[in-house]
């Protein structure tokens, strides 16, 4: 940030319910910004001087607006008074982050900055939430704001209009046979109630893409996960569900498994503030309405129906059951969740990257606590170290693992120093099978050859070790235990370099399958 933000950032020291936390890039800080944010609901601030450093926040800001997370984002412009420019960088980028900000605003007049940053946090949190971004000239923190401190808007509820609402919707559900729930991120808060009403309602409930912590994932009422690579079976719910409430959920190409749901022929119920238009066929009513009061108005109304048939297979959980590994030679990533799963906590914060191997969590891992889960649903590679960092300093009592492949430690790994720096032991857990995984596996399907995939062998048990973490490397089963055990006890952070199966990409798929028999898969050592 350089001499940016200078007397901002001297106040905060003074401020003992503020942390301030220096990343080592600029993309890391926007990550943990928005992995905070995530985690609490509640705005992280993020702050980047001219040039390079916003440029290289896009995307952990693109991440929060497409994840409906708020965070603020504080530019800077050139200074209001003359000064010299030489050597830095002056280009203003401000307009650059219109199409990925809910809200952008601009001043140079330094007596505007209190308002205007009061209707950021406004914009952030409310309705939809999301990234504001405030650009202010680099000399406007230190001058003297006398007026009176603006106040924050508070949104106010609409019950009469919420209970007719609910009323509508209570006549669906009634006269529906197969109801079923997609839930996203935004009812983490309403998940004692969605599990009230899945009781007493008869509902089969869906957890939207990478937000499986919204309903835990060992209730009777869960139909499953609706991510990459699932198996069929899993859709067998939403396949004969007459009846689809999404309720604070973003109905991504994703979750709606490549817009294939919900059908024309199935209603559409959206429960959320600020929704965007959706175009579809087929029936469809929005309530504009956050969903735990929604929630506790629809369970007065409807007429309990606990034991209305599920859309739900009975044997639903099958699919979450992890294979036989035992005739794999090499470390199957099957292998890593097992054991993870086992010995961490129940409530371990999980942060992940995208990438193939990701499916093998998000398969096996059955999320049962609460703000479990923190991942991206654009594909943003790089994520899970630095959510890791932001999540275990907003929850120091909690196991906090981040699960990433090699290719995604080696663009944000460095936060690990970050780690190091505010002592928050993270476990970071690397899958390394020395390739672009989901690159390779498209490419084997599309040409049957592979170009521009492999990453090579690196030691980041090693590397983990310059930075001042822990550092195990794992080339054999048997080792899993022994070492996530030592890791899950270590007060400093750790990095467990697993040498996995090139072979494995997917939880059903070989490389070799897809590349022919007479083509052995890549390898990495």
């Amino acid at each position: 940030m350089g001499e940016s933000f200078l007397e901002l950032l001297d106040n905060l020291q003074a401020e003992r319910t503020i942390n301030v936390v220096s990343a080592r890039h600029d993309t890391g800080a926007a990550f943990m910004a928005e992995a905070d944010g995530k985690l609490t609901d509640q705005p992280a601030l993020l702050l980047a001087s001219r040039g390079p450093s916003a440029a290289n926040l896009a995307i952990g800001v693109q991440t929060a607006f497409q994840d409906e997370t708020p965070m603020i984002v504080l530019l800077e412009t050139p200074a209001t008074t003359p000064q010299s420019t030489v050597g830095l960088p002056t280009a203003d980028l401000t307009a650059m982050f219109e199409p990925i900000a809910k809200w952008s605003g601009r001043t140079d007049d330094p007596s505007e900055v209190p308002g205007l940053l009061v209707e950021a946090i406004n914009n952030a949190r409310m309705g939809r939430p999301g990234p504001a971004v405030l650009a202010v000239p680099s000399d406007a923190w230190g001058v003297p704001f006398d007026s009176a401190k603006p106040v924050a808007a508070i949104k106010q509820r609409q019950t009469g209009a919420l209970g007719r609402s609910a009323e509508a919707v209570a006549q669906l559900v009634d006269d529906a046979r197969y109801p079923v729930v997609i839930v996203g991120g935004r009812a983490r808060s309403a998940r004692e109630e969605l599990m009230a009403a899945a009781d007493e309602l008869g509902f089969s409930v869906y957890n939207a893409f990478r937000r499986q912590d919204a309903f835990p994932e060992n209730h009777a009422r869960y139909a499953g996960h609706l991510g990459l690579g699932i198996p069929a079976r899993q859709l067998d719910a939403l396949e004969r569900a007459d009846l689809v409430l999404a309720l604070g959920a973003s109905l991504d190409e994703v979750t709606t498994q490549g817009y294939r749901y919900p059908t024309p022929s199935q209603t559409l119920v959206m429960v959320g503030t600020g929704m965007a238009e959706t175009r579809r066929r087929g029936l469809t009513f929005r309530i504009d309405s956050e969903v735990e009061p929604f929630l506790k108005e629809l369970r007065v109304v409807a007429k309990p129906r606990a034991r209305r048939a599920s859309a739900a297979n009975a044997a639903v959980h099958t699919f979450m059951t992890p294979p036989d590994t035992s005739q794999n030679a090499r470390v199957h990533p099957v292998d890593v969740i097992r054991v993870l799963r086992k010995l961490a906590p129940e409530d371990t914060i999980v942060t992940s990257d995208a990438g193939n191997f990701a499916q093998f969590m998000h398969r096996y891992w059955m999320f049962t606590a609460p703000r479990s889960q923190l991942g991206p649903s654009n594909a943003a590679m790089g994520y899970a170290v630095p959510a890791a960092v932001a999540a275990k300093l907003a929850e120091p009592r909690r196991t906090v693992v981040a699960m990433v492949g090699d290719g995604g430690t080696l663009m944000t790994g460095q936060e690990i120093d970050t780690a190091v720096r505010y002592r928050a032991p993270i476990i970071v857990v690397v899958f390394q099978n020395g390739l672009h995984g989901t690159y390779a596996m498209h490419q084997a399907r599309a040409h049957g050859r592979l170009s521009g995939v492999s990453i090579g062998l690196v030691d980041f048990a090693s590397w983990a070790r310059g930075l001042g973490a822990a550092g195990y490397t794992v080339d054999d089963r048997d080792e899993l235990g022994p070492i996530i055990a030592s890791a899950l006890v270590r007060q400093r952070p750790c990095v467990i370099d697993i040498r996995t199966d090139p072979d494995v990409v997917t939880p059903d798929v070989r490389l070799s399958g897809l590349l022919g028999a007479s083509r052995p898969a890549p390898q990495t050592e």
